[in-house]
């Protein structure tokens, strides 16, 4: 392996910039990678989410477009990072995101904006979407009050060009991974909090 893929490297800054809200009870989709490395002792319950049965990392095993089974108001925290793409009904999923959060919740999410298919991805679960800055905000704030509501786009045309041909980080400098673009958006982070009701 090259290095750290660019499109992992702005996804772990906007963690690492949010790690102090990485606390409490999480839960983070897949595996509990960066529930641990950002949340540390911050983390009193760490659950990991996945979609079928065997996952031997998952505490939960749920769709989260079809999830009433999943108690409202618990999560400090949720960690979504690479996932709307795979899910068709996006609003449903949201929806079921905003109200298993605790009032004044976080949810940290990541998704594609410029990226190859993943082909493990498409044969197992379908890749659906590509995101922008906008699409992610219009999304997010179905659910999620404007003032709770952070949407940032990273990358630009050398930075989308390097991981479309599987450079690492490593070999871009910081003003190169830095500079933003607004036409070229590799990652979309969101920052969404859950009212207090």
């Amino acid at each position: 392996m090259r290095g750290l893929p660019v499109d992992r490297h702005y996804i772990e800054r906007f963690l690492s910039a949010h790690a102090s809200e990485i606390q409490g009870h999480v839960m983070e989709i897949g595996d509990n990678y960066y529930t641990r490395k950002f949340g540390r002792d911050r983390v009193t319950r760490s659950d990991v989410l996945h979609v079928v049965e065997g996952n031997p990392n998952a505490t939960i095993v749920a769709d989260l477009t079809r999830a009433d089974h999943l108690p409202s108001d618990t999560f400090d925290c949720i960690i979504l990072t690479q996932t709307l793409q795979c899910i068709y009904d996006v609003r449903t999923a949201l929806g079921t995101l905003h109200r298993i959060l605790k009032p004044n919740g976080v949810l940290l999410a990541t998704c594609h904006g410029i990226s190859h298919l993943s082909r493990d991805e498409m044969d197992l679960w379908g890749e659906y979407w590509r995101f922008t800055d906008r699409s992610v905000r219009r999304l997010f704030a179905e659910f999620f009050p404007p003032n709770g509501l952070e949407v940032k786009q990273h990358g630009n045309v050398l930075a989308s060009i390097a991981f479309l041909h599987g450079l690492a980080a490593e070999e871009l400098s910081a003003d190169e991974l830095d500079y933003v673009d607004p036409d070229f958006q590799v990652i979309i982070t969101v920052r969404a909090t859950k009212g207090a009701e």
